[in-house]
């Protein structure tokens, strides 16, 4: 897991503007107002002199102007409202074929909220540049320089329009959105792998004495959070940093992924006469809630949304397992980057090998096995459903260590062994 340079806090919520479909179209609205104000002021600055010397300039009057910004404010608002409309049907094509959980990569993509954004900032130019042409008898004035790069945004906005066509159609075919979650997928991993909290820095003290998980419970004050939700994010430095502080013993109950109410403590701190309310508040920011799982720290919420595609694929109403065998090679090529991994130990020392933090770990066969057989419940009467799942077991077990070996082999026999039974049934018997 990444050290955080950053408050934990601020990391949340900019997590949060970063997957919403608003902040960066009004950024680039604040921006562009900006703009308009500074250009109009370069136009009053300039005598016509210099106007008349830059040929290119838009040279009409104050009719001419009037009407060009018109235009373009008007065509611009216009196509803000299709581009929205299309991207709110691709939401929900995106919702209904491949799952709710996905909403969240379709809304942070950059490329919807640069075309929003785009369309908008040029409506809100022109409209704010507009309201400075003057033709009448007492004062005439035309802001010539911001009037032409209204022209220019207009310009641009065509290309964002033919970009915006090609994207949304490529954004919902199955290939890209795969694609896209194995990147996400594999950048967790690269975080959480091998540098996640509960490396031990000094493997020979990396261990817990025995009954130590006892002793914390019996003399130790929980954290807990007023409301309920996931745990998105855990800074793991902030933890070592006040447990050595306050020479405490540390105890993750929750980490990323896990949902948590009033009543469900997120961590324990030892001994309990070290870790007053003041340092249990300070334990608490360590640690950001929200109303969904995320896949910055959440490793096994990554691998479940290659699961629910295969699943809503291989459902009666879709009936597409060649959407399911993509999604199967994809969850395979992240538990086999995965099992190259190696995993961390569940607690970790300071620099002087005191033990500091304790959290769970969860090892290969807890996210591969659970994923694999969700799919085979839904596959099994697709033959070749199952010889991809028996493949990706095989494939997976020939890199995993000893144990999660076992497990492998073991869910790879169940499947094929289920599947001849459920096959046979269909074919009366025979066979």
């Amino acid at each position: 897991m990444e050290h955080l340079s950053l408050p934990t806090w601020l990391l949340g919520v900019w997590d949060r503007l970063r997957s919403s479909f608003w902040f960066l179209p009004s950024t680039m609205a604040a921006g562009a107002a900006a703009l308009s104000f500074a250009l109009v002021w370069v136009d009053t600055s300039l005598d016509d002199g210099v106007i008349e010397r830059l040929g290119w300039l838009y040279g009409f009057g104050p009719e001419g102007a009037r009407a060009v910004l018109s235009a373009v404010a008007g065509s611009m608002i216009t196509v803000a409202g299709l581009t929205f409309s299309m991207t709110m049907l691709t939401l929900q094509l995106a919702s209904s074929q491949f799952g709710p959980r996905l909403l969240r990569s379709f809304m942070s993509d950059r490329g919807n909220q640069l075309v929003l954004g785009t369309f908008t900032s040029t409506f809100l130019y022109c409209l704010l540049v507009l309201r400075t042409v003057r033709g009448t008898e007492e004062s005439s004035f035309v802001p010539h320089i911001s009037v032409t790069f209204g022209v220019v945004l207009a310009t641009l906005s065509l290309a964002v329009l033919i970009y915006f066509i090609h994207h949304i159609a490529n954004s919902i075919r199955i290939e890209t959105v795969l694609a896209e979650l194995a990147r996400e997928t594999q950048a967790a991993i690269d975080r959480l792998y091998p540098t996640q909290l509960g490396q031990e820095p000094n493997p020979r003290d990396a261990h817990a004495p025995a009954g130590l998980l006892r002793e914390l419970a019996a003399d130790s004050n929980a954290v807990f959070i007023p409301g309920s939700g996931y745990v998105q994010r855990l800074d793991e430095a902030a933890l070592m940093r006040i447990a050595i502080e306050h020479d405490l013993i540390v105890s993750v109950d929750a980490p990323p992924g896990r949902f948590v109410t009033e009543r469900d403590a997120l961590l324990r701190a030892a001994p309990r006469a070290r870790a007053p309310d003041e340092v249990l508040d300070l334990l608490r920011e360590a640690f950001v809630v929200g109303v969904d799982r995320t896949p910055t720290q959440d490793l096994h919420f990554s691998l479940r949304r290659f699961v629910e595609i295969a699943q809503r694929a291989l459902s009666p109403g879709i009936n597409d397992p060649t959407t399911a065998l993509y999604c199967i090679d994809r969850l395979a090529q992240a538990l086999c980057a995965l099992a190259e991994r190696e995993l961390p130990s569940p607690v970790r020392a300071d620099e002087d090998g005191h033990l500091r933090v304790i959290t769970p770990v969860s090892s290969l066969q807890e996210f591969a096995c659970p994923a694999l057989a969700a799919i085979a419940r839904y596959g099994m009467n697709d033959p070749d459903v199952v010889r991809q799942l028996v493949a990706a077991t095989a494939e997976l077990g020939a890199k995993a260590g000893p144990g999660a070996r076992e497990a492998l082999r073991a869910l790879g026999s169940a499947i094929e062994a289920e599947s001849r039974t459920t096959l046979r049934s269909f074919d009366g018997g025979r066979g």
